[in-house]
């Protein structure tokens, strides 16, 4: 017989909660943590296969890029290339619900299985404190939502536990997520930013950011 599936330790959030969760990362583990919108699962850059075990705890096709949640814009700068128009709307709306895809900087050293193969990355500063704190501690964060591809959202660590409970290392349980509208997506790595997905932004306000600083765009009217 097999040895017994181990569950995550589930631990409520907060400062204690959040140092626990940073040696977990450093050591390679999967952590589940809540988010301004659903509860995530992450693990640490440079974990060695980590992203293969990211994947491989949501049955998430390898082709698949994830988003790196930051602390800062500072961050940010260290692995992409931050256009005018990406520095406008990251410096008006973070944080929040905007996910900026970015050109990664020639010598960011990001791994293919990050960003499906593509020169380009997804970059989000959550409205959460918990995220922010990892990435603070940890450096620019994987993340991926907390289920397994093709189930629903996990809204709280009961859920993350019922789905990923034998998968994961530890769950930070910050109460329900809010949940409600996904981020917004902006190419930001042309010469005129685009939208990829709306979203929490509405594509008017981003659009009147960038007129407003005269800025060319292909989110709607001008």
């Amino acid at each position: 017989m097999g040895e017994p599936a181990v569950t995550a330790r589930r631990i409520p959030d907060g400062p204690g909660a959040r140092a626990e969760a940073v040696v977990v990362l450093r050591a390679g583990g999967l952590v589940a943590l809540p988010t301004d919108t659903v509860y995530g699962i992450a693990v640490a850059l440079d974990a060695r296969d980590g992203l293969a075990r990211l994947f491989a705890a949501k049955d998430r096709p390898l082709d698949r890029a994830i988003v790196l949640l930051v602390d800062d814009l500072a961050q940010v700068a260290g692995i992409a290339e931050v256009s005018p128009p990406a520095r406008l709307l990251a410096e008006a709306l973070w944080p929040g619900g905007l996910t900026l895809v970015l050109r990664q900087r020639p010598d960011s050293g990001l791994p293919a299985a990050l960003t499906g193969g593509l020169a380009t990355i997804g970059v989000r500063l959550p409205d959460h404190p918990a995220p922010r704190a990892l990435a603070r501690e940890v450096g620019p964060l994987p993340t991926t939502s907390a289920n397994r591809s093709g189930a629903p959202d996990a809204r709280d660590a009961a859920g993350v536990l019922a789905q990923l409970g034998d998968r994961i290392r530890l769950v930070l349980d910050g109460g329900p997520a809010r949940g409600g509208i996904p981020s917004s997506v902006v190419d930001c790595s042309g010469d005129r930013p685009r939208l990829l997905r709306a979203g929490a932004v509405p594509a008017a306000r981003l659009a009147a950011l960038l007129d407003g600083a005269g800025l060319q765009h292909d989110l709607g009217p001008r």
